[in-house]
């Protein structure tokens, strides 16, 4: 499928009324995390994986060559605001609507008691070039939602991660995600990813006509 690669992630511009499609949450453990990348403890000296640019020619590519571009690196900002969640990556200059704990139409800002144990996600994206690294500076425990299937991605691939703010994770290449979501009201992450920064997107709505909806909030058939 191919579609414009534009997105106001300030502005997504979701259509009322969509069906949610609800994926599981579990327990972010080393085993069931690592199709999708690892746990990080010291975020200061973790690896961050760079792919080597591919070449299509018979003959090899130097060692210690094509992945020599650098890092981006930074803090990586979230506040709820009422029933909305942004976000500013400031390792790259982004900012974003990454999702909200209610049907976008129905979502307000100055909402004083937001339910958030569901979130609603509309947007997602992997990077080919590297992987991505979130760990959590205030140690607040944060939920990720992760895919694991190349371009041909489904809404029925996806399972969220809890983490309880004692550690960080590290993505590797290709691993479709939204950023994280935080429990706290405002949250900062240590940030590093590929200087290069390839962006693959989906757009839930437009591709397949629902929002992703991920519980926040662990119940003991989760905890697994």
């Amino acid at each position: 499928m191919t579609q414009s690669n534009r997105f106001d992630y300030m502005n997504p511009g979701v259509a009322a009324g969509l069906p949610h499609f609800e994926i599981p949450l579990i327990v972010a453990m080393l085993e069931n995390l690592a199709a999708y990348g690892t746990i990080v403890t010291d975020y200061v000296h973790h690896h961050v994986p760079i792919t080597r640019w591919p070449h299509t020619g018979w003959r090899p590519v130097d060692p210690g060559t094509s992945d020599e571009g650098g890092y981006r690196e930074g803090e990586f900002e979230f506040t709820w605001r009422g029933d909305v969640l942004f976000g500013e990556n400031k390792a790259v200059n982004d900012q974003y609507i990454l999702g909200w704990c209610t049907a976008p139409e129905n979502a307000r800002t100055d909402n004083l008691a937001p339910d958030r144990s569901r979130f609603l996600i509309w947007h997602a994206n992997h990077h080919p070039d590297g992987g991505q690294l979130f760990y959590p500076l205030d140690n607040k425990p944060f939920v990720a939602a992760l895919a694991n299937t190349g371009d041909d991605m489904r809404p029925r691939d996806w399972v969220a991660f809890y983490c309880d703010g004692s550690f960080g994770i590290c993505l590797h290449a290709g691993i479709w995600h939204e950023a994280i979501t935080p429990l706290a009201p405002q949250a900062r992450f240590y940030d590093k990813q590929g200087a290069v920064h390839a962006r693959i997107s989906a757009d839930f709505p437009k591709e397949f006509g629902v929002l992703l909806s991920m519980p926040l909030v662990l119940d003991d058939t989760e905890q697994k």
